[in-house]
């Protein structure tokens, strides 16, 4: 009889333990799972959210781009990266159809933008016969960094990118459904490697 029952009281915690170890390892599983899950943060908006103003003045809804691919450029007219106006100027003639590109002037590095917008577009226009859409002149970086890029530098809004300018001619690449998908440095030119991969070029 305590034969029996000691074989009893072995198979019960057995299975005990086989139950406890099941739940433990679901409970692991779970743990991961959310873990997983909150590294993932959910843009908060998107591209399309946003109303600014133009380089002169009026106001632009950056919602009539959706289905393009946009490629946003905090730009400078002082700058050592300022020939690239050119660069970007021929890849938006080429490819204006189905990929934006959106001009942002910015005096945040080394006062390179000193102009007023009258002066930056005209600029523009002279010295690189520039077409794709310019605007006002913003901050990018610090306190007074304008609502667009607090969207596209802070993780907790675009999702993902954590990446102020760190320099003038950053690029911030947004695919077709107004997410933020890339960022580039000054030095990336439309011909680069890397960025006309992230173009599906």
């Amino acid at each position: 009889m305590k034969t029996k029952i000691i074989f009893s009281s072995i198979a019960v915690i057995t299975i005990l333990g086989m139950i406890n170890f099941k739940t433990l390892k679901n409970v692991f599983s779970l743990k991961n799972k959310h873990f997983e899950m909150s590294t993932k943060q959910t843009p908060k908006g998107s591209l399309y959210g946003f109303t600014v103003n133009g380089i002169d003045g009026k106001p632009i809804s950056l919602e009539q781009y959706k289905g393009k691919k946009v490629v946003i450029i905090n730009v400078a007219s002082k700058c050592g990266f300022t020939p690239q106006y050119a660069d970007w100027q021929k890849f938006h003639e080429k490819n204006g159809d189905k990929i934006v590109v959106l001009g942002f002037p910015a005096n945040d590095f080394m006062g390179q933008e000193p102009g007023s917008n009258t002066e930056i577009s005209g600029f523009c226009q002279k010295n690189y016969g520039v077409t794709f859409q310019m605007f006002e002149k913003v901050d990018v970086t610090g306190n007074t960094q304008h609502k667009l890029f607090q969207w596209l530098s802070k993780k907790d809004q675009n999702g993902w990118n954590d990446k102020s300018p760190s320099w003038n001619f950053c690029k911030y690449l947004i695919n077709e459904k107004g997410e933020l998908t890339h960022f580039f440095e000054s030095n990336i030119k439309p011909s680069n490697a890397e960025f006309t991969k992230a173009i599906g070029a």
